[in-house]
């Protein structure tokens, strides 16, 4: 086993390229492809850190897109306005609580926050949007991002396991994943998991969610005093409108639409495996416990409060 676990060691390149070349085949599903990212990254390491990172953000990117073009537009904005309802009381209670709490833990005000960001709006691309405004560190934004990096990762697993177990349906699961978990791409892999009508209900509703990283990044430049920086707009969610739009009033042939949602699906299946190879073993220790304990309290209170939510209103 140890001489085997050499070689890999030592063509970790050819077994990564290998590994990402199959998750672009039907064989390799979304939890699969993460579950061998993180196998890979864990035992092998990540030949290619930089090209990973990269990859995963704009592959998943181009992935949302894509899905919109299997989507109506109509059906989306009744989806998306069903969630808005919930979406300024949960941010602003999540942000509340991560500071508040974060100060209880002796954790820095900035790491705080933005794991707080993290939980509240959409994972590291709130805390990416707003790390920069708060004049976060290097070391204050690998410990948030590797914080939320660990959670979401256990969300892709947890969520269709749980919806399954409450019995909730492909609507009461893709609102509560959208607002439940971290990043878009576990919540787009969480709901494609669960189901086709999950999958439309958790893109559009944590797509409308990602627009609060807007109002947060103006929140945050008062919130730290800081003045002049740029603020971060997700314009892939503007793309993913506009192919909604174009599916629903102009009539692209079907066998069109049809190719681009099946490759849009398999870009997010390597996407999830970017994702998992994008651990490392530095990054599970830098997290460390204080922060991993305010991750989870917030990820506890969110995931409780929209559950309640949905079985109020749903």
């Amino acid at each position: 086993m140890t001489i085997i676990l050499n070689f890999l060691k030592q063509n970790n390149r050819i077994v990564y390229i290998i590994l990402a070349l199959l998750c672009l085949t039907p064989f390799v599903s979304a939890p699969i492809a993460l579950l061998l990212g993180l196998v890979f990254a864990l035992s092998l390491g990540t030949p290619f850190p930089k090209f990973n990172s990269k990859m995963s953000h704009y592959l998943l990117q181009v992935s949302v897109v894509g899905l919109g073009f299997g989507m109506n537009l109509m059906d989306s904005v009744k989806a998306g306005s069903d969630g808005m309802i919930f979406t300024l009381f949960s941010v602003v209670s999540v942000m509340f609580m991560g500071i508040m709490i974060g100060k209880w833990l002796h954790i820095s005000n900035v790491s705080s926050y933005l794991i707080a960001s993290g939980t509240a709006i959409c994972g590291g691309s709130a805390i990416a949007a707003v790390g920069p405004i708060a004049k976060a560190n290097e070391s204050e934004m690998s410990i948030s991002l590797a914080t939320i990096f660990v959670l979401n990762a256990l969300a892709l697993f947890l969520f269709p396991v749980f919806g399954h177990w409450l019995q909730l349906t492909q609507h009461q699961f893709g609102m509560w994943a959208a607002i439940a978990i971290h990043d878009t791409s576990s919540v787009v892999g969480a709901g494609a998991i669960f189901g086709e009508e999950a999958l439309k209900v958790a893109t559009t509703v944590k797509l409308t969610r990602a627009l609060w990283i807007i109002p947060l990044s103006i929140f945050t430049s008062l919130y730290f005093k800081s003045k002049g920086d740029r603020v971060f707009i997700p314009w892939f969610i503007l793309f993913f409108v506009m192919a909604m739009v174009l599916n629903t009033y102009i009539q692209i042939p079907t066998v069109m639409t049809h190719g681009i949602v099946t490759v849009a699906r398999q870009c997010l299946t390597l996407t999830l495996f970017f994702i998992g190879a994008g651990l490392s073993r530095s990054a599970l220790k830098m997290v460390g416990v204080k922060p991993l304990v305010l991750g989870v309290i917030l990820w506890f209170f969110i995931a409780i409060i929209s559950l309640t939510f949905i079985y109020i209103w749903y």
